[in-house]
């Protein structure tokens, strides 16, 4: 494992690897816990590094580096997969490579730090972790309908379809109800509306994207 971080009591990084397919105790309380530091370091950076940025761009920012698939990569990173306790269910399916099994892990771990060397060196660790992503972030920030269709593709599913459903209002101060709808890889349609089909067409993405990012966490 290559965590920039010595254990007081190694027993905890240990339960931090233990997969629910051991019986009990396994990581998943820790996970619990860890999901909720993960939440409020990150939210923490972003505010920070996006002073203007408004409640709705911050969430979207926090959904693009907290998601199953971004934890799973920084797990990775960590070579967490080697220090996996499996059952010999997933130990045949290959759970030390699934981005689901490795995220919860790394959320565990973060727990671990947490309730080995309290709050400051846990929040040290995490900024350590995400500083350059959240840089590189900033960087490359994208708009909704971009980042959609990009994950999409990504899963070579279908694009999504936008739709307008309303349209109210005088020409100079029109306002536009845009639907956004995916068939894969589970059915999801959001309205949004907007001074611009544009504006809309971007909002009502964002929806079904955070939708997509929190499937994806749940699964």
């Amino acid at each position: 494992m290559k965590l920039n971080y010595r254990f007081s009591d190694p027993l905890l990084a240990q339960l931090a690897f233990t997969h629910r397919s051991i019986g009990r105790p396994n990581n998943e309380r820790l996970e619990f816990l860890g999901d909720a530091l993960l939440g409020a370091i990150i939210a923490e950076m972003l505010y920070e590094v996006h002073p203007k940025a408004n409640e709705g761009e911050l969430s979207r920012l926090r959904a693009q580096l907290v998601n199953g698939q971004a934890l799973a990569m920084v797990a990775r990173e960590l070579e967490l997969g080697d220090e996996l306790k499996l059952g010999p269910g997933e130990l045949k399916t290959g759970g030390f490579r699934r981005d689901s099994i490795l995220a919860d892990a790394f959320e565990a771990l973060i727990a671990a730090v947490y309730l080995d060397g309290g709050f400051d060196a846990c929040r040290t660790t995490v900024r350590a972790l995400f500083h350059e992503r959240i840089i590189a972030l900033r960087r490359s920030s994208k708009d909704a309908k971009t980042r959609l269709q990009e994950w999409l593709q990504a899963g070579g599913w279908p694009l999504p379809v936008y739709e307008l459903t309303a349209c109210h209002g005088e020409d100079h101060a029109k306002t536009f109800s845009i639907s956004c709808a995916i068939a894969e890889p589970s059915p999801i349609m959001a309205e949004a509306s907007g001074g611009s089909r544009r504006a809309a067409e971007q909002d009502a993405a964002e929806i079904v994207l955070n939708q997509l990012l929190e499937q994806q966490r749940a699964s």
